[in-house]
């Protein structure tokens, strides 16, 4: 039954996707903005998961919530330098920012460190059980356990809490919610705070997936992630995660198919189909807009 064992390594791969599409979705239900550098605040995420399992001795948890914490702290700084200025520009503005903090990022952590590549230490048990007559990987199935808690935690943050209600609102109706006394600033902060700890999460999980971290690994994934997020429909959480999993899941079958070679181009064609028969996503609705 190699097709089981195909599955559960593309769900867990799109739940990496899952995570960092997150950040984007949370964001652009906010503010309406592409948060183009969020790949990159996955980049960093794996290297500070990294050099604190190789440097500090850190066991895989502990560099996974260290990296978590400052990724929030990261995302909240790239928020109030970068984008708070232009809540009031145009859209265009706001993206090319986007992109301009990408680079800067990118770049930055070449300089520092350099474009060498790193591996990741095996820190988690990698061993094979059966289900079904199909070899399925421990550590596949507590990345997924790990990326699912993730999410669960997320919607009760979301759903339950006192800041979810004010994003919410604040997604809703930004000048209305100002009214009502919630402090929009503080919000979009924790907004970005924790789309960019979940991001930080998926770079140190992927980094134990893959193996190997270099400084431009952000691209791709954080491409794809944009693709699962409009997959779902950008702006709804619900949507982030099932786009990123089946995003997943697709990659897995292609790959499983002989055509490894467009493994990442399938992620682009969903995303021009989509565009073209489904612009709302999944789970999004079509209503107009006012320009």
């Amino acid at each position: 039954m190699e097709w089981i064992q195909q599955i559960i390594n593309g769900i867990s791969l799109g739940s990496i996707y899952a995570l960092i599409a997150l950040g984007y979705t949370m964001v652009y239900g906010i503010i309406k903005l592409i948060n183009f550098a969020h790949g990159d605040v996955f980049m960093v995420g794996a290297f500070i998961g990294f050099y604190s399992i190789t440097a500090w001795g850190l066991s895989f948890f502990p560099a996974l919530l260290l990296s978590m914490a400052a990724c929030a702290a990261f995302g909240v700084l790239i928020e109030r330098i970068a984008y708070k200025r232009l809540r009031n520009a145009t859209r265009i503005a706001a993206l090319i920012t986007a992109i301009g903090v990408s680079l800067l990022i990118e770049y930055g952590v070449i300089y520092v460190r350099g474009a060498q590549p790193e591996a990741y230490p095996n820190i988690l048990p990698n061993t094979s059980i059966n289900f079904l007559g199909a070899k399925i990987s421990t550590q596949s199935l507590l990345i997924l356990l790990i990326s699912v808690t993730l999410m669960v935690i997320l919607q009760f943050i979301v759903h339950r809490t006192k800041i979810g209600k004010a994003m919410r609102a604040v997604s809703h109706d930004m000048d209305a919610a100002r009214l009502m006394g919630i402090n929009v600033d503080r919000t979009i902060s924790a907004t970005f705070a924790i789309g960019s700890a979940l991001a930080g999460a998926g770079g140190v999980i992927f980094g134990v997936y893959y193996t190997k971290i270099e400084p431009l690994m952000g691209i791709i994934p954080g491409l794809k992630a944009f693709v699962a997020a409009v997959l779902g429909g950008i702006g709804i959480i619900p949507g982030a995660m099932v786009g990123g999993l089946l995003l997943g899941v697709v990659e897995t079958i292609v790959s499983a198919l002989g055509y490894s070679l467009w493994r990442d181009a399938a992620a682009f064609i969903i995303l021009i189909l989509i565009l073209i028969f489904r612009p709302s996503g999944i789970f999004g609705k079509n209503t107009r807009e006012k320009v």
